[in-house]
């Protein structure tokens, strides 16, 4: 049964999986995730809605089930679509959604992730940057 999803702005559309399926593959570009991860996601959030039975579901319900579907998943595609779905305003509010991200991985609150730079790897700071000199 198609539902209808309403739009912040006060629009309605057709639920679309492609839509759904292409905006989560979008926050989880070159993540390390299995195979299937994003496809599994979808049918899980379709079958949620399915089960609301309503002709008419709000965008930010939604947006909801992606975030805590993606926060599970992976901590950066979190990230990048709360980024987008909050639509935060300044750097101090989306400051303050990554420090609760990691004060929730610090208590366990999710799953650990790859490391993006090993601990072998000197860091920019560690690498004794040499000084730019003016000459004369």
């Amino acid at each position: 049964m198609p539902f209808m999803i309403a739009k912040r702005d006060g629009r309605r559309e057709a639920f679309s999986t492609e839509k759904l399926e292409r905006s989560l593959q979008t926050a989880c570009a070159k993540r390390p995730l299995e195979i299937g991860a994003i496809s599994k996601m979808v049918v899980d959030i379709e079958n949620e809605l399915h089960k609301l039975s309503k002709a008419e579901v709000e965008a930010r319900v939604l947006g909801e089930m992606c975030i805590e579907r993606l926060k599970i998943l992976d901590r950066v595609a979190y990230i990048r679509f709360a980024s987008v779905y909050r639509d935060f305003q300044d750097v101090d509010s989306f400051t303050k959604e990554v420090e609760a991200l990691a004060d929730s991985a610090d208590e366990g609150g999710t799953k650990s992730q790859l490391r993006l730079i090993e601990d072998d790897v000197p860091r920019l700071a560690q690498r004794g940057r040499r000084q730019r000199t003016r000459q004369g």
